[in-house]
């Protein structure tokens, strides 16, 4: 990466737009700030949302394998361009470069999958109960889409959006977060190379007080796509109400991991601790609270200790390096009160539980709790951080009633060999996702999607792609007597 400090412009109708304002991006890792994206403005949303809208119509009449075919080149850009695109990720966000690479890759390969659903998604005919009638479902685009971006994975949310969007029919207006632009604008300047119609795509950058707010109750925008806290999903269903416009939401997670007293436990050990070291804690979807039956407690929790005490962590470009930091100080913060908050309740510090004596970035020790309780403030609310609370239990009843004693429903696993305990668990453990035996990853075939505040709608395969279309029933009676 050059050491001189980018400045990125908006980019509008298909083409790149200074603002009157910028805002500083900075390295988590070191706390340098090392670009300006353009503070956006109402009237920048409004002119975005006018370009997509405008846009919309001959979008939609092209074929849907003439609309692929552009999503196809824009993967081909994100290959060409992987090793630059990871860096600048890694940069802006504290992913260790591994997964950065990866999240690059997946972004590719999703951006192709969606495409191959040109040809796949279909209408139906229905049954009539009259006779000479014919009942046509059609499916339609929306019309122009909002894709509101988190920054834990700042690169594969814009095609997790992007890409069912366009596929569709639909176009959109992106608000990259603010913590994690730079990679938006970078993708930016490759949809531009590939040489997709004027406002098929636009990039607006700014707060989410202002841009996000402005989109979401923008007369013209048909579906708000977001991913993020629940609190802002809540001002966004808000902002959202006044035009009665539909809203996918992913939100917060707080997953439990189940594990069985027959379980594989260093199978469990090595998924569980993954997933708290996994882009610095920082997943929706990865657990947050362990619940370990009484008769392994022991040999579990050394085991865990042992994993979570061998992370390790620091500059995020270099390969050695297991963990990044947390985004911001905000971020350290709130682990911190959690952690402290824990111990005040009773719980014990086995491993961690502090900021290291460091000057460089916002980083976190990997930490494990234990003596946990249900009760405990660390049980209920979303950690976002390397740490890891550990609750024992005595049946597995009493381990499903505790996982699903949560506000939220994302994702959960369990870890057993016994075949009906994984089969009750597919059907009592009441959230969108469960993992069996395996880490806490979707695949982009399946279906994300969360249950009570976890988010409304989903992402993913096929289901994820009718996210962003609408029905229109077609009555069509005929006359059989009549002659030519």
């Amino acid at each position: 990466m050059s050491n001189k400090l980018k400045t990125y412009q908006l980019y509008i109708n298909g083409e790149f737009k200074d603002s009157t304002d910028t805002i500083p991006v900075i390295n988590p890792s070191n706390k340098q700030v090392i670009s300006y994206i353009p503070k956006g403005t109402k009237e920048d949303v409004n002119s975005a949302v006018n370009a997509a809208n405008e846009a919309q119509t001959s979008w939609e009449k092209l074929p849907a394998i003439q609309r692929a075919e552009y999503i196809k080149k824009i993967a081909q850009k994100i290959r060409e361009n992987a090793d630059m695109l990871a860096k600048t990720i890694s940069e802006e966000q504290g992913k260790v470069l591994g997964l950065a690479t990866v999240e690059v890759n997946f972004t590719a390969d999703y951006m192709d999958y969606m495409a191959e659903w040109a040809r796949r998604y279909e209408g139906e005919i229905i049954q009539s109960d009259r006779p000479n009638e014919n009942i046509f479902l059609f499916k339609f685009p929306i019309g122009v889409a909002a894709g509101i971006l988190p920054w834990n994975f700042p690169f594969f949310l814009i095609a997790r959006k992007l890409a069912p969007a366009f596929v569709t029919g639909n176009t959109i207006v992106i608000k990259p977060s603010s913590d994690t632009p730079n990679n938006a604008f970078e993708f930016a300047k490759l949809v531009d190379e590939v040489g997709l119609p004027k406002g098929v795509f636009n990039i607006v950058s700014g707060s989410g007080s202002e841009i996000g707010n402005t989109l979401a109750a923008h007369e013209k925008v048909g579906i708000v796509s977001f991913t993020g806290s629940v609190p802002t999903g809540v001002k966004i269903m808000e902002a959202a109400a006044k035009n009665v416009t539909k809203v996918s939401l992913e939100l917060g997670g707080k997953a439990p991991a189940i594990v069985m007293a027959d379980a594989n436990l260093d199978l469990a050990v090595e998924a569980i601790k993954n997933s708290r070291v996994i882009n610095n804690g920082q997943v929706c979807n990865c657990a947050e609270r362990v619940y370990v039956h009484k008769s392994i407690e022991k040999e579990f929790t050394e085991k865990m200790i042992e994993a979570m005490k061998a992370t390790t962590y620091g500059d995020p470009l270099k390969e050695e390096v297991d963990m990044g930091p947390l985004i911001n100080q905000a971020a350290v913060n709130h682990v911190q009160s959690l952690v402290d908050k824990a111990k005040e309740q009773g719980a014990t510090i086995a491993l961690g539980g502090e900021i290291p004596k460091r000057d460089d970035g916002f980083f976190y020790a990997p930490t494990v709790i234990t003596n946990v309780t249900q009760d405990m403030n660390i049980i209920k609310e979303e950690i976002f951080g390397p740490v890891l609370p550990i609750v024992t239990f005595e049946t597995f009843d009493e381990a499903v009633q505790m996982a699903n004693d949560s506000e939220f429903g994302l994702t959960s696993s369990i870890y057993t060999q016994n075949i009906d305990l994984a089969m009750r668990a597919c059907k009592e453990i009441k959230f969108g996702e469960t993992y069996i035996n395996r880490e806490n990853f979707e695949a982009m075939q399946g279906f994300h999607a969360g249950w009570r505040k976890s988010g409304i709608g989903g992402a993913d395969g096929k289901h994820g792609l009718e996210e962003f279309l609408q029905t229109k029933v077609v009555y069509l009676q005929y006359d059989t007597n009549k002659q030519q």
